[in-house]
């Protein structure tokens, strides 16, 4: 197939090679995508999009795998997007999460591609948004994006997936390493894995009493904000009237912002020994068997109803493709920058500096000016 049979059409009917086909143009960037992706862009939303991440040696694409089968037992067509590192020499990638997925090979509600990295920073691919949105258009009920294994700054899968499931296992070493701010922060649930091996029990204990001194020391979780206006739409009164008071309330609170300090946590955490303190759920899994990939799956969904009933899930999208039309936006600034005018301007400016004639921040601000001209 070549290009020009891709179309919005096909890949709404569930074209598998038209699909593939797209994500193909989608990370070689032809601009001839573009005319596609406007015409998916109404039919986009429906889809549930989750992250699973985690360091290296954790499991996760056994994992993956492992989901993609109880999702589908439960009916649901799911997507995968496995992303692998490219190598710094050759650019290439062994893409090779997918071999471990071979027996969704041959289902038609299943779909499984692998993502080089390209030298994107994050643990994601550069072209893995786009990606998702064909996959959304498509009709897929779920996308799972497996990122590469992750460190304490790859935290770029919080900024596509609405739930974020954080893999973690014991032996990797030094065990407080799996739980250091910058990826404990990004975690909806938080998944055990290997729980079979010895020190498991620890892991779980150790990631518990960190996200209860984050919540105990006031910090701004992602989960505080989603369960104090969970608890603010479960009022004792089964009044429809108080109900509907408490759902105006929080729609004023998330305009406001006001939620994201997570006040509930506070109150709760007043009362002796903090009974009804609330942290995210901490799953122990053994992927190699299928142990608790059923518990882990209803968490997984149990977020997903927790963000479209408190107004969650649409204010987590709108912020992060806030955040993706900056990244975005400085891309373009930066390919400006590339054209040979450009260059031109920033040598003349250079040399100004290096002469007095400008400081270095006057040179900036007429850079900034030349921008906006074009």
């Amino acid at each position: 197939m070549d290009d020009s049979a891709v179309s919005a059409e096909r890949v709404r009917s569930g074209d598998i090679r038209a699909t593939a086909r797209l994500i193909s143009m989608i990370e070689r960037e032809e601009p001839s995508r573009l005319a596609v992706l406007k015409a998916l862009h109404a039919y986009g939303g429906g889809a549930h999009v989750v992250g699973i991440t985690g360091p290296p040696g954790a499991g996760k694409s056994t994992l993956t795998d492992k989901l993609v089968a109880e999702l589908r037992g439960r009916g649901r067509r799911v997507a995968v997007l496995a992303v692998d590192p490219s190598s710094p020499f050759t650019g290439g990638a062994i893409l090779g999460d997918r071999i471990r997925m071979q027996r969704h090979a041959t289902d038609e509600g299943v779909y499984i591609r692998s993502l080089a990295t390209r030298g994107h920073l994050g643990g994601l691919s550069r072209s893995a948004s786009e990606a998702v949105r064909v996959l959304d258009a498509a009709g897929y009920d779920d996308v799972i994006i497996e990122t590469v294994g992750v460190g304490q700054s790859e935290v770029d899968i919080v900024r596509i997936a609405d739930t974020v499931v954080l893999v973690s296992v014991p032996g990797l070493g030094d065990d407080i390493q799996a739980i250091k701010a910058g990826v404990m922060e990004i975690g909806d649930v938080f998944c055990v894995n290997k729980a079979d091996k010895d020190g498991a029990e620890r892991v779980v204990r150790e990631i518990r009493a960190m996200l209860e001194t984050a919540v105990l020391n006031g910090a701004a979780t992602r989960f505080s904000a989603l369960y104090t206006a969970r608890a603010a739409l479960a009022p004792a009164s089964t009044d429809p009237a108080t109900i509907e008071s408490a759902r105006d309330s929080l729609r004023d609170s998330l305009r406001g912002g006001a939620m994201e300090q997570g006040a509930f946590h506070h109150i709760a955490a007043q009362a002796p020994g903090h009974p009804n303190l609330e942290i995210p759920p901490v799953v122990c899994t053994v992927a190699e068997t299928g142990q608790g990939i059923v518990e882990l799956v209803n968490e997984i969904k149990t977020h997903e109803a927790a963000l479209a009933a408190t107004g969650f899930l649409r204010s987590r999208r709108e912020a992060n493709l806030a955040w993706e039309l900056g990244r975005g936006a400085a891309e373009r600034v930066l390919s400006a920058l590339e054209r040979d005018e450009r260059k031109e301007t920033m040598s003349e400016l250079a040399r100004a500096v290096l002469d007095k004639r400008i400081d270095y921040y006057d040179a900036l601000d007429t850079l900034e000016k030349a921008l906006t001209r074009y």
